[in-house]
């Protein structure tokens, strides 16, 4: 009843926006229209509150973190997408290979999730990343193991012929529990064209994350916003992604990848904390299927990110401790994250800070 209360007040001086103010307050979805106007929307704190009451009714004033390593077992890489500045070529001074040893030596005992994406390397064998899966669920049989992107998936398939649905049973046979939502980009076909020759399109990666949610491998969902997609690209993503969790209900949380020029420099006027922010809040509004709306730090910094807790996000994802591909575009951010500045950024945020494992079980409310 309060949140309904919280809502009945806003009165903003953006009259479509009190129109979809109604439409919170009676759970009706929001059309395509409704996320245009948001986006155009110049009355960004009502946007926020609306957004940030949505999410108390879901998760309260609970925001969420996880303890967890990032694994790029390599950047050698097939494709030559133009936003990329992680991937190299074989005989690039920067590349590299890791070996399973490496891999193991990067992970300890404290972390909860161990989350694993890389270049699509033209000669390693699928037996090859079954046998990293398989070796870190031997040594950490309590750890999490979210890897692979769905345009992973689909290379395994062009290149050694093996259907989504073997690679992720036999992934899944030797330990993999989850998948994370890389390699979605934007589901528009124009961006697509122009930026991604190679890589699996759209209807690809809906696909293979129906056959993953069928196989009871829960998943991540994402957008690459900042570059040259609209407005109306963004806002058909997120319809896109809501009917799937609609039929699949697989989606764990939907995670906003702000775009990072780089060296690439696909535009020149890069998304604003504002676009942050709408971002954040926008995914809560119309993504009212899935649960969980990440605030990612490693893109969009730690201050925005503790910001966007109060703009519709409950999670700060992770304190990753070392992560390659958004650091290679020259994110601005720090390598990781302690749990104590996780706790930190989210009580600055006057939230409640919770450990969580990689499928949201809560293992520690710091509420003191």
């Amino acid at each position: 009843m309060g949140n309904l209360l919280e809502i009945e007040n806003i009165i903003s001086s953006d009259k479509k926006l009190n129109k979809i103010a109604e439409k919170v307050i009676s759970n009706q979805r929001l059309s395509f229209e409704d996320g245009i106007d948001l986006f155009e929307t110049e009355d960004i704190y009502t946007l926020g509150k609306l957004a940030d009451i949505k999410k108390r009714e879901i998760s309260g004033d609970k925001v969420f973190f996880v303890l967890n390593r990032h694994v790029n077992p390599t950047n050698i890489c097939v494709l030559s997408c133009s936003f990329c500045d992680f991937a190299k070529k074989k005989d690039d001074e920067d590349a590299y290979e890791m070996t399973v040893e490496e891999i193991l030596e990067s992970i300890d005992d404290e972390m909860h999730e161990v989350h694993m994406v890389g270049g699509h390397h033209p000669t390693w064998k699928f037996e090859y990343y079954e046998e990293i899966v398989r070796s870190i669920r031997d040594k950490h049989p309590n750890l999490h193991i979210k890897g692979f992107t769905a345009a992973e998936i689909d290379y395994f398939h062009r290149r050694w012929k093996i259907d989504p649905e073997e690679s992720l049973a036999r992934l899944k046979e030797a330990g993999l529990t989850s998948m994370p939502g890389g390699g979605a980009e934007v589901f528009s076909p124009r961006v697509h064209k122009m930026l991604l020759p190679g890589k699996s399109k759209a209807s690809r990666w809906q696909e293979i994350h129906k056959i993953a949610h069928k196989q009871g491998i829960k998943s991540n969902c994402t957008m690459l916003y900042g570059h040259i997609e609209t407005i109306e690209e963004r806002v058909d993503h997120f319809i896109q992604l809501r009917d799937l969790q609609d039929e699949t209900n697989g989606f764990l949380a939907f995670i906003p990848l702000q775009y990072q020029t780089g060296t690439t420099q696909l535009t020149d006027k890069p998304a604003t904390p504002l676009d942050d922010l709408k971002m954040i809040s926008l995914a809560r509004l119309m993504l009212d299927n899935i649960s969980h709306i990440k605030s990612y730090w490693v893109t969009i910094g730690e201050q925005t990110a503790s910001i966007g807790l109060n703009f519709g996000a409950d999670d700060l994802d992770g304190t990753i401790v070392k992560e390659n591909i958004m650091h290679a575009a020259k994110a601005n951010s720090p390598g990781g994250l302690a749990r104590e500045k996780m706790i930190y950024l989210i009580k600055e945020a006057r939230k409640i800070p919770v450990e969580r494992d990689a499928l949201y079980n809560e293992i520690k409310v710091y509420d003191d």
